[in-house]
């Protein structure tokens, strides 16, 4: 099995001439969400095959009802992983409040030692995902050859919802079909402390419309004999956790485990309490179920949230009416094995069952998808674990994610593949917000690591 040692010293003579092609990709204003950059995005995705190429991958611009992916293959012994990241980026506004031209990526020593790379995108996703490519440079510059075989997919629209990414997945399934994914688009614990994230919460979104008489109502002429839809909602909402902070949905909790002991031992010795998370944002006191850590509660406990309710009059002045309808929009965010169809079920019935003879209940779903967990003892974890202790000298921690990444579970439900996900990002890289920035050493031994990693997956370490 090759030696990694000098594709490591490669990536260390190297590093000025990969910031230079990570600057020109920088460069390139892929926002997927704007039509207007449509050409743009297309000039990103020619620009990485283009660059894939000049390294031996078979890649091309696979086109999309929307913008195109690039993929690309690398023959090799060993696994078969595909890498996973994204060339398109959020929109810059408000451009005030940059200190630099988004575009425009530079090089900045922030502090005596520590250097950033800024612009829109250096964390999201292109730095992360250039940190793979570089790797796999290096390897092919001193070896001539990759330690396992390799296939990429970069798509141009995870910024603005992957309408494309699945019907592709589908029809492209055993072409891209692989041993394992490898997906770069998280975040490190801190920056001298890598993670391997092992959970994701999965989703359910829902609308819910109350309706009741057929025209708004004077409350003086109505109220106390008709119906009013903001109260049946709010009871219904309310109803959806008890004292504890537990949701009350019959059955909600099926497929929900228990993290084991010496997990949450790990978790809590990371040192982030409720306090630390709630300090900063205003609060003090936990609202979730009682007796849980926060980051048991954040990455490993089932939620129900309301993110938004309205009814009846709520412009300027007051209005006295009894409104016609109400509604509100609801999220779930799912562990384990929850499966977000029966979720969605039995809310709806949770819902109507509180619902009065002459009223009406309407429902309308925001998409979903289940939660992907990872065994804690996973092989696959294991060897990540071990390459990223040794690059970064210390432990690396097994994390949860409070929020989701569809692609994951596309990933896994149309493909078969579980993934394994490293990132190099940290919380203050200002993704999706003015003056985004990389570390200098996050790209830097971002790069190393892989190299570590695709060694140790070689060698079934």
């Amino acid at each position: 099995m090759p030696d990694v040692a000098p594709v490591l010293d490669r990536l260390d003579a190297s590093i000025d001439e990969s910031l230079e092609r990570l600057f020109a990709l920088l460069a390139i204003q892929s926002i997927s969400t704007d039509p207007a950059f449509a050409p743009e995005c297309r000039k990103a995705a020619e620009w990485l095959v283009e660059d894939l190429r000049s390294i031996g991958f078979a890649a091309s611009v696979c086109e999309t009802a929307g913008h195109p992916m690039v993929v690309a293959h690398h023959e090799g012994e060993g696994p078969h992983v595909l890498f996973y990241g994204h060339y398109d980026v959020q929109p810059v506004d408000p451009l005030a409040l940059w200190e630099s031209e988004p575009f425009a990526p530079a090089l900045k020593e922030v502090e005596p030692g520590r250097k950033v790379i800024s612009g829109r995108g250096s964390s999201d996703d292109k730095g992360q995902l250039m940190t793979f490519v570089e790797a796999c440079r290096a390897y092919k510059a001193v070896h001539g050859k990759l330690p396992c075989r390799i296939s990429i997919l970069f798509e141009g629209e995870e910024e603005s919802g992957s309408t494309s990414l699945k019907p592709f997945l589908k029809a492209n399934a055993e072409e891209l079909k692989a041993d394992f994914a490898l997906v770069c688009d998280t975040a490190m614990w801190d920056r001298e402390t890598p993670a391997i994230c092992v959970g994701l919460r999965g989703l359910v979104g829902e609308e819910v419309t109350v309706k009741a008489a057929n025209r708004d109502l004077h409350s003086g002429f109505f109220g106390g004999i008709a119906a009013n839809p903001i109260r049946i909602l709010a009871k219904a909402l309310a109803d959806l956790h008890d004292e504890n902070g537990r949701v009350t949905i019959p059955g909600f909790y099926e497929g929900v485990e228990e993290t084991p002991a010496d997990v949450l031992k790990s978790w809590e010795e990371l040192g982030r309490t409720a306090e630390s998370l709630l300090g900063p944002i205003g609060l003090f006191e936990p609202a979730g179920e009682k007796g849980r850590s926060a980051l048991e509660l954040t990455w490993a406990r089932p939620t129900a949230e309301c993110n938004g309710i309205i009814g009846g009059y709520t412009g300027e002045g007051f209005k006295t009416v009894i409104p016609a309808q109400a509604s509100a929009k609801i999220s779930f965010r799912l562990v384990h094995r929850q499966d977000p169809d029966k979720i969605r079920d039995a809310f709806r019935a949770f819902v109507r069952e509180r619902i009065p003879a002459d009223c009406s209940v309407e429902f309308a779903p925001h998409g979903g998808g289940p939660a992907l967990q990872l065994s804690y003892d996973s092989p696959l974890v294991k060897t990540a674990e071990g390459a990223l202790t040794e690059e970064w000298g210390k432990p690396a921690v097994s994390i949860a994610m409070g929020g989701s990444i569809p692609i994951v579970g596309d990933f896994q439900r149309l493909l078969g593949m579980d993934s394994l996900l490293v990132g190099f990002g940290l919380p203050d890289d200002r993704i999706h917000s003015p003056n985004e920035k990389y570390e200098l050493s996050s790209f830097h031994k971002g790069q190393r690591s892989w190299a570590r990693i695709l060694t140790a997956l070689a060698n079934g370490k």
